[in-house]
């Protein structure tokens, strides 16, 4: 799909990745097309999936979540099958990825306390070996995907 994309195309993501709530006639503005035109650029990376959604960034500390803490899980591939449906109902995962190395899964979490995340990987422990990093300070956050221009 990348190479279905112009130069405003990406233009249009990167303005959409910085700002989501960025009014069309502002995205216009800067990519130097009416905002009918931009609408229905954006319709059509939606519709390709290019653009797969929106989202609000919120500030995790506000709600009283001051640990995050990345997991390193050993999980057997056939413990998958109980183990995906068991991460996927736990609020407090950010993100859990099946990724390679030592580990089979890396798991982002939040918590309020450690006494909170202690018990979550005791949980864990059902499926395999842990190995948890608890972080101090993030020096990048989430961020969009470069769209080169």
């Amino acid at each position: 799909m990348a190479h279905e994309l112009d130069a405003i195309d990406k233009k249009i993501l990167n303005l959409l990745q910085g700002n989501a709530r960025m009014p069309v006639k502002d995205i216009a503005r800067e990519v130097f097309l009416s905002s009918p035109a931009v609408s229905a650029r954006i319709e059509r990376m939606e519709k390709a999936g290019v653009i797969a959604g929106y989202h609000a960034q919120v500030n995790h500390l506000l709600f009283g979540y001051h640990i995050k803490a990345f997991i390193n899980l050993e999980v057997e591939p056939a413990q998958k099958k109980e183990f995906y449906p068991f991460i996927e109902k736990i609020p407090n995962v950010v993100e859990c990825s099946c990724v390679t190395g030592d580990y089979s899964m890396l798991i982002e979490v939040l918590f309020r306390t450690t006494l909170q995340l202690d018990h979550f990987v005791s949980e864990l422990q059902r499926f395999g070996r842990t190995k948890t990093q608890i972080v101090f300070q993030t020096a990048v956050e989430h961020r969009g995907v470069p769209a080169d221009v």
